[in-house]
């Protein structure tokens, strides 16, 4: 059933952008299939949406101009142009440049031990997000999956590379055969050509995603082997190849993003693998 555009005097429009994306989660499911296709296609590609225009992201999303601006309405926006303003703003507040991000500093109070305890305090924020957010069931099938992989091949790069890297130091020294994707020899299709159905990837990015890592996991997927993801949205581009994929957005300090959370999720996924290995030795 096609759906009606609300009247923006009877709505509340959303005010920012993680409003907005819980909005869109809300009314996925009752969209018609050209806007959930639009929906998908806006928070997967954030910087498209923000710069282009309406021809370009009509063009990009495969759908016509007019739907677009029935998407918007959708929402309660007056047209495009409206919803394409919440879009710029959030990339304006999540992605400034790292001279723009100490100049924020500046703005508060700057001194050493305040920027510690800023990060601090959005560290323990991602914690609390963590403990009350994740599925503890998805979390115990995604173990149970990593744990019967011959061998589980990490994929994580840029921002996301530390979090592969302690997991795969993890892992050597629980005795739990691992293969980081990511070589200095520039191998890592070959790496990834080695990977069969026995075994598994765990897959980490976030916004904006990194195109390698969402590439590879495609891959993957296609060739029989389950992705376990970690992510930021529920419209990631790693959540259509996952198995299992888990949300966790990370607070952030004067723009500054941490990976207290990640770390924390990452680590405890490791041992319960290695955990569960050790069970089914024993038995």
């Amino acid at each position: 059933m096609p759906s009606t555009p609300l009247d923006p005097s009877e709505t509340t429009l959303p005010a920012d952008f993680e409003q907005l994306k819980i909005e869109i989660l809300q009314r996925n499911a009752g969209l018609p299939k050209r806007l959930r296709e639009v929906a998908a296609y806006a928070l997967q590609n954030p910087d498209d949406i923000a710069f282009g225009t309406v021809a370009s992201i009509a063009q990009a999303a495969n759908v016509q101009p007019s739907t677009l601006v029935r998407f918007a309405q959708s929402l309660g926006f007056e047209g495009f142009s409206s919803l394409q303003a919440l879009f710029r703003d959030r990339l304006r507040e999540r992605h400034p440049v790292y001279t723009d991000r100490l100049k924020a500093l500046q703005g508060e109070d700057s001194e050493p031990p305040s920027i510690l305890l800023g990060f601090v305090a959005a560290a323990k924020t991602s914690l609390d997000r963590l403990a009350t957010g994740v599925d503890l069931e998805a979390f115990q099938r995604a173990v149970k999956l990593l744990a019967g992989a011959r061998t589980i091949y990490l994929v994580a790069k840029r921002r996301s590379y530390p979090i592969g890297v302690y997991m795969a130091y993890a892992f050597g020294k629980l005795g739990v055969r691992c293969q980081l994707v990511g070589t200095a020899a520039g191998i890592d299709e070959d790496i990834l050509a080695l990977a069969e159905k026995d075994d598994a990837a765990f897959a980490v990015s976030f916004s904006p995603y990194a195109s390698e890592t969402v590439a590879q996991a495609r891959s993957l997927s296609r060739r029989g082997v389950p992705v376990v993801a970690l992510t930021d949205s529920a419209f990631s581009p790693l959540v259509e190849s996952s198995t299992e994929w888990f949300e966790l957005a990370e607070a952030d300090h004067a723009g500054f993003r941490l990976l207290s959370a990640s770390m924390a999720f990452a680590m405890a996924l490791t041992v319960a693998v290695a955990e569960e290995r050790q069970a089914r030795a024993e038995e």
